[in-house]
């Protein structure tokens, strides 16, 4: 599954990274069986990974498109100060350049509120897709009498090393009805930006002399 810049599948998914089959723990006399599987292959591979992404995408280019009109508000008013401040009071000179200011300051927020709204839009979407994947996960480890299934992706993976018969990860999936395919990149997001290359700095306010 793919789309856009860096996403951090491992503060998504950290309560997957240890989990614990509750009918094997009740057989504390039993060893241990530990298996491990790579959440995000899993979730690439799940159907509603399409649609998350295409979500996503959705929401970030309205985002980027609010932004885009803002830098070119600001770009537009920009450049006509730049062309008749020679001609504006002084008065009128600082009332644009604050007004330019404000904006810049503006333009600066939205992107930063941009980022962590669609941060949280990511979660809200991932959240059923994980609280499928954890379910399957415990009904695998109860049906195969794993103790434990470990996370082996993310930014500090769990497992460093496994036998290749421990990977539960086909078996979580067509135990959710899905056929094993080639792994997919996970999901990734990134804040949108704005056009701004042509947007000219708000002005300094600095004094030029005023025709009378």
């Amino acid at each position: 599954m793919t789309i856009m810049n860096k996403f951090r599948v491992a503060l998504a998914v950290a309560a997957l990274t240890f989990t614990t089959a509750t009918a094997s723990m009740a057989q504390t006399a039993a060893p241990l069986k530990i298996g491990y599987t790579s959440v995000e292959y899993v979730l690439s591979q799940m159907p509603e990974s399409k649609q998350i992404e295409s979500q996503l995408k959705d929401y970030s280019t309205q985002l980027k498109n609010q932004l885009d009109a803002k830098a070119t508000e600001f770009r537009t008013k920009g450049e006509a100060y730049q062309k008749g401040a020679a001609t504006m009071t002084d008065v009128v000179r600082t009332d644009k350049e604050r007004e330019l200011q404000n904006m810049q300051q503006s333009i600066q927020e939205f992107q930063q509120n941009a980022e962590n709204s669609l941060q949280q839009k990511q979660q809200a979407l991932l959240k059923p897709a994980l609280d499928k994947l954890q379910k399957n996960i415990d009904a695998v480890a109860e049906e195969n009498g794993y103790t434990y299934i470990l996370n082996s992706d993310g930014a500090s993976p769990v497992l460093l090393h496994g036998p290749k018969d421990g990977d539960v990860s086909d078996l979580i999936l067509k135990k959710m009805g899905i056929t094993p395919g080639a792994a997919q990149a996970a999901p990734k997001v990134t804040a949108p930006a704005a056009s701004t290359a042509a947007t000219p700095a708000a002005p300094s306010k600095t004094k030029t002399k005023t025709k009378k």
